[in-house]
């Protein structure tokens, strides 16, 4: 009996199976290739990347300036009292401390230019998502995957690739 019932449960997965595997349909796009065709896009990358550069300078300026309390203090420290000495490095630590938390404000996770990123990026990612969603609903797509985000993908075939359209449906070419 349990025999005649295995036989059987298998016969009928054998049947299925292959039927509802065929019945999947995949694509992939190339989110790096598609957002580099969007002309806000890089734009938006520009700015980020000038204001990136001009809080990397600020930050860079003002361990400079510790660095120079440092070398003062290296400098002058045979002259000093033991409390003079316990001050100075006091200030530098808070100098260096102050550096850092300005960093951490600037580039931190929740900084300055994670919050600019947000405002400029994620709309255009939205479009794209929003894009490749009625890309795959229209084509019965079950997964969609993304060639830049996953360095799992070994060999892609062109004919999948979905790229192209994502951009006509943004209005690109």
């Amino acid at each position: 009996m349990k025999r005649t019932t295995l036989s059987t449960l298998l016969l009928v997965l054998a049947v299925i199976l292959p039927s509802a595997l065929r019945a999947q349909k995949f694509a992939y796009i190339d989110t790096e290739y598609i957002l580099n065709k969007i002309p806000t896009y890089n734009s938006a990358q520009e700015q980020l990347d000038k204001l990136s550069e001009q809080y990397q300078k600020e930050i860079e300026n003002r361990y400079a300036q510790v660095e120079k309390m440092y070398n003062d203090y290296q400098a002058e420290k045979v002259l000093l009292t033991e409390e003079m000495k316990k001050k100075r490095e006091d200030e530098i630590i808070a100098k260096e401390r102050e550096v850092k938390d300005l960093q951490m404000s600037y580039f931190g996770r929740d900084g300055q230019v994670y919050k600019k990123r947000e405002e400029l990026i994620k709309p255009i990612q939205e479009q794209v998502y929003n894009a490749v969603k009625e890309i795959a609903t229209e084509g019965g797509y079950a997964v969609i995957f993304d060639a830049a985000a996953s360095g799992n993908m070994i060999y892609t075939n062109s004919r999948y690739d979905r790229s192209d359209e994502v951009l006509q449906k943004l209005g690109y070419k």
